[in-house]
């Protein structure tokens, strides 16, 4: 198969779809690899080592859609990009499509088959092409929460790791799953004082065995994350429903009864964040300040450690890669129920239930 590797185009986005040790892996099955000129190069992957690997280095992105059976991503297709996918042609990146009507309808019009690393699942019910990023971000979070709690960026002006007679801050993360545990892990590290809120008692328990009782686990009912969030000088919201919107656990009334100064970061933001405050943005201008709270809410959060996120994100992808590119998507698809969870859009309709639910469009079946 031929499979192609556009450089992303979205502001501020540096990681690639394929790094060279993947490259030199499919090349080694057979496949034809096609590199858009200067794809990994800020990340210090150059052209002559995707060429070293078996690429060809495409002098543009349009030869690299042109000629490309499977199209391989990291973030979704922008709008320039909608007009060069094709019926027939394979799309493998992340999508996010539940908040995205517009992109929705781009896909759906250009025929191409697209499949959202975001929803394949494992026999353990994760997401295992999410979780690399998620792992990213929630480690992330509270590294830019504890910044954007500094005064001149807005924050009360707390160091959240407190120092000898000075009490540690206070982290509330609501979501105890991939993105909220390594968050905690994070501010517990820098002694934090950590509550982690989440409707599942078994993550909750988990945590607490984790932690040896050193982090506060809560069941997150609408009364706790209120509490949790109103007591916090930093909020995480780190909650998920795989392809679906995120739900909006925090209300713009609890936002501007937060003390002036406090953080929330919202990792959810991807799929429409989960305060009702939240809006995107980017690394250019990564926060804003409403009601008295510093928002960080940029969309592709793993961007901003690029190299590391691009590897920890090719790990994942490859065997999926590999199998999509030796059997087919449709017959990969068929062997494989996890893979066929990601397929969101096929020739013109919707094929995932909480993507056409979120966006109330018809759910078409996935050929067989």
């Amino acid at each position: 198969m031929r499979i192609g590797v556009p450089k992303e185009v979205k502001i501020h986005e540096y990681r690639v779809g394929l790094v060279p040790g993947s490259v030199r892996e499919l090349v080694l099955h057979g496949h034809e690899l096609l590199v858009e000129t200067g794809a990994g190069a800020a990340i210090g992957f150059p052209d002559e080592a995707y060429a070293a690997a078996g690429a060809r280095i495409a002098p543009d992105a349009a030869s690299v859609f042109a000629e490309a059976e499977l199209v391989v991503k990291v973030k979704e297709p922008q709008r320039d990009e909608w007009a060069r996918l094709r019926p027939g042609q394979v799309l493998f990146t992340y999508l996010h499509l539940a908040p995205d009507p517009e992109q929705t309808k781009g896909l759906m019009e250009s025929g191409v088959t697209a499949i959202a690393y975001e929803t394949v699942t494992n026999a353990q019910g994760g997401l295992p092409l999410l979780a690399p990023m998620s792992e990213v971000a929630g480690r992330m979070a509270v590294q830019v929460g504890a910044r954007c709690l500094e005064k001149e960026v807005g924050g009360a002006g707390i160091l959240l790791s407190g120092v000898p007679g000075v009490p540690s801050g206070r982290v509330a993360i609501i979501g105890g799953g991939v993105v909220g545990s390594n968050a905690a892990r994070i501010a517990h590290g820098m002694r934090a004082q950590v509550t982690v809120l989440d409707r599942n008692p078994r993550a909750l328990e988990a945590l607490d065995v984790e932690f040896n009782g050193m982090v506060d686990t809560l069941f997150a009912t609408r009364d706790a994350v209120e509490r949790a969030v109103l007591e916090a000088d930093l909020v995480i919201g780190a909650v998920l429903v795989p392809g679906a919107a995120a739900p909006k656990l925090v209300t713009r009334a609890t936002v501007a009864r937060m003390r002036p100064g406090s953080v929330l970061v919202d990792v959810a933001i991807d799929q429409g964040g989960c305060f009702e405050t939240s809006r995107p943005t980017t690394h250019a201008d990564p926060t804003y300040v409403a009601d008295g709270v510093v928002h960080y809410c940029v969309t592709n959060m793993p961007g901003a450690v690029a190299r590391t996120s691009a590897v920890a994100l090719n790990n994942a992808t490859l065997p999926f890669t590999v199998d999509i590119a030796e059997k087919g998507w449709q017959r990969a698809a068929a062997e494989n129920p996890h893979l066929a969870a990601g397929v969101n859009v096929h020739a013109g309709a919707v094929t995932h239930p909480a993507v056409a639910k979120a966006l109330g469009l018809p759910l078409a079946e996935l050929p067989r």
